[in-house]
C-alpha cells in the first residue's frame, strides 16, 4: 500500500499520534515515558520545533507541534528512531517499537491547535487514569508543566491552548482559570463537539472545509504522487545541513581541503560532527562523506565517546563552534 504524502510547509501545525506496536504498552514503565519526553525535547531542539501540548499515555502518544521550518518528517523521523535504538538497547531487544507510521493531522491554526491542545491534556481523564481533579500531577504530559514555568522545556508555550480557553494569561490567575476551563469541559460534551473533539483523530486534517480546499489545491501535485514537492523537502533540508556545516568550519578556520589531509577522526571533525548532530537531523552517512571521516557507524561513535567524556581534546573545538 502506498504511503500517505505528509503536507509540510513552513509554519504548519500539527496533531501527531502513535501507538507501540502490536498496541503494547511500549510507555508502561514511568522510566520509559520519561525517556520519550528527552527524546521530544531534543527533537523540539534540533528541528526548532514549537511544542504546544503533548501527553504520554502507557500505549500511546499525542502532540500538538508547530514546524516554523516545515520539517516535520525530519524531526519525526528523528524522534522514533532514537528512542526507538534507547529503548531497544535498554531492554536488550530490538525490532520495531511503534506501530507503523505515525498519524500526523494538519492543523489549520493556532486557535485549533489550542483546541487540540485541550483535547490532549484531557486524554489522562478519558483514558480513566486519573481523576480530574488529580489531573495537574499527571507527570508525563504538557498540563503539569502549567503551573511550572521554571521547569518548563524552552520549545513548550501554553500561548495557544490559554488563548484559545478565552484569551487567558500565563500567569497564576490563568493557570487557575484554565483549570476551571478544562473541568467544564471534560463534563460538557457538546462543548466538546463544538470544538470537535470526536474529529481530533480523524481523516488528515483540522480545520474548516475550506481550509482542507486549499490543502488539496495546494498539494494536489504531491498527492497525485509525483513527488515533486517531496524533492523540494529534500533539497531544503540538505540546504540547512551544508550552511550548518559551512558556518562551523568557518568558525574553526576550517576548509573543506583540510577534511581531505587530515585523519578520519581528527578532534575538530568530530567537533563539527557533534554540533551537527545536536542541532539538525543530519545523517551520519551525510557527516562521515562530507568530512571525509569514513564509514558512517564511525560517526556515531566519536560523537558518542566525546559525549561520554572520552575524546576530552574534542571539547575545545566543540565550544569554539558553539560560541562563534
Amino acid at each position: 500500500m502506498a504511503r500517505k504524502v505528509r503536507m509540510e510547509y513552513e509554519g504548519a501545525m500539527y496533531h501527531v499520534v502513535n501507538r507501540g506496536n502490536y498496541r503494547e504498552d511500549v510507555f508502561a514503565s514511568e522510566g520509559a515515558k520519561e525517556a520519550f519526553e528527552n527524546c521530544l525535547v531534543e527533537a523540539c531542539e534540533k528541528a526548532q520545533w514549537r511544542l504546544h501540548a503533548f501527553v504520554i499515555m502507557s500505549n500511546h502518544y499525542h502532540l500538538a507541534v508547530e514546524t516554523p521550518q516545515g520539517n516535520l518528517v525530519d524531526g519525526m523521523r528523528w524522534l522514533q528512531s532514537t528512542f526507538a535504538n534507547r529503548f531497544n538497547r535498554l531492554r536488550g531487544e530490538h525490532g520495531h517499537v511503534f506501530q507503523g507510521r505515525y498519524h500526523a493531522f494538519l492543523v489549520e491554526n493556532l486557535r485549533e491547535l489550542g483546541a487540540v491542545g485541550h483535547y490532549i491534556h484531557l486524554n489522562p481523564v478519558r483514558a480513566g487514569i486519573v481523576q480530574l481533579d488529580a489531573l495537574g500531577g499527571y507527570r508525563i504530559g504538557s498540563y503539569g508543566y502549567l503551573r511550572r514555568p521554571k521547569a518548563r522545556p524552552k520549545c513548550l508555550s501554553f500561548g495557544a491552548v490559554l488563548t484559545a480557553a478565552g484569551g487567558l494569561v500565563d500567569q497564576k490567575g490563568g493557570w487557575a482559570s484554565y483549570a476551571a476551563y478544562l473541568e467544564w469541559l471534560a463534563e460538557n460534551e457538546p462543548a466538546q463537539k463544538g470544538l470537535a473533539f470526536d474529529q481530533m483523530c480523524r481523516g488528515w486534517a483540522i480545520g474548516s472545509d475550506e481550509f482542507k480546499q486549499d490543502m488539496m489545491r495546494r498539494y494536489e501535485e504531491r498527492l497525485l504522487g509525483t513527488g515533486a514537492e517531496a524533492s523540494t523537502r529534500t533539497e531544503a533540508r540538505l540546504q540547512v545541513w551544508s550552511t550548518t556545516l559551512n558556518l562551523a568550519l568557518a568558525r574553526l578556520g576550517k576548509t573543506p581541503a583540510d577534511a581531505s589531509r587530515d585523519r578520519k577522526a581528527a578532534p575538530w571533525k568530530v567537533a563539527i560532527a557533534a554540533h551537527l548532530k545536536t542541532l539538525t537531523t543530519t545523517s551520519n552517512p551525510w557527516i562521515a562523506e562530507a568530512l571525509e571521516m569514513g564509514a558512517s557507524a564511525a560517526v556515531s561513535r566519536y560523537v558518542t565517546e566525546f559525549q561520554l567524556g572520552m575524546r576530552p581534546s574534542v571539547s575545545p573545538y566543540f565550544e569554539q563552534i558553539s560560541k562563534g
